[in-house]
């Protein structure tokens, strides 16, 4: 590793995920692979753009004439472990597996790069070698069994805490005379703040699980809009209690987000749960 990527990856772990110099303002994580030949592990920043729940990473070396050595490391093992600062101010760290784009897809997320960035389409103009994209996706370990019953069991888990916590949520709004006080506005944030989480989480596990039970593609998709619809009636809980809205206001939105959200859940639960806890990878719906 050169001298200059140990100060990168130095000052990126110390400072949450950033850094100055050449990179500052630069998306920017951490990749770690494993050496094609050596075998031992080597950890190298690349700029990453965000689409969806995935990664994408270029290879580009510059515009070199070769592919950089942690592209040969992912085509000979696509296990790799990601880093990556957060919001608040860490260090994400989680498993990954790391995929080349093929084909059409790959040309239009490299156009798409290189409009964003022009230095990328100079990158591609300078060298013969066709620039890889590679899509780096979190690893559920949906793989093992042992890991799919503890994903069911943490949804249930999860599941059965946002419906307490709504459930004492829709309890205090509907007290008589009540106004809304700090402690209750707290709570209604704290609330949308855990859902918000929770289904964030789910959708960069979904690409994942279409892949591994393909019978489960129509009902994923479902989620994924109940997911959208969920989100919009969050963000107008939230418009209202930015307002301070009294509590005879937010009745409505909070107990159509109930209804809204207990749907969801059963759904998520009859179809998901069977199959993380005894489904095989070509399990019939």
């Amino acid at each position: 590793m050169s001298a200059f990527n140990e100060q990168v990856i130095e000052e990126f772990r110390g400072n949450g995920g950033r850094v100055g110099g050449m990179f500052e303002g630069a998306d920017l994580l951490l990749l770690t692979t494993r050496g094609a030949r050596s075998g031992r592990e080597h950890t190298t920043p690349v700029v990453y753009v965000r689409e969806g729940t995935r990664l994408l990473v270029f290879a580009s070396n510059g515009g070199a004439p070769r592919h950089p050595a942690w592209y040969h490391n992912v085509r000979a093992e696509p296990r790799v472990t990601v880093e990556i600062g957060t919001p608040e101010g860490t260090v994400d760290r989680f498993a990954a597996e790391a995929v080349a784009a093929e084909g059409a897809e790959r040309d239009r997320l490299y156009a798409e790069q290189a409009g964003r960035d022009p230095a990328f389409g100079a990158y591609q103009a300078g060298t013969e070698r066709v620039i890889p994209v590679v899509v780096l996706r979190r690893d559920a370990g949906l793989s093992d069994p042992s890991r799919r019953a503890a994903i069911a069991a943490h949804l249930v888990e999860v599941h059965d805490g946002l419906r307490a916590e709504l459930a004492a949520l829709r309890e205090g709004l509907a007290a008589p005379g009540l106004r809304l006080g700090p402690g209750l506005a707290r709570h209604c944030l704290a609330f949308c703040t855990a859902l918000h989480t929770h289904h964030t989480a789910e959708d960069g596990v979904f690409d994942q699980l279409r892949e591994r039970f393909p019978h489960l593609a129509d009902d994923l998709d479902r989620m994924r809009e109940e997911h959208r619809v969920v989100a919009r009636a969050v963000t107008e809980l939230e418009a209202l209690l930015a307002s301070g809205a009294a509590p005879e206001l937010l009745r409505p939105d909070v107990e159509r987000l109930a209804a809204e959200l207990e749907a969801h859940f059963a759904h998520e639960e009859a179809r998901l749960l069977p199959v993380l806890t005894d489904g095989e990878a070509t399990g019939a719906s």
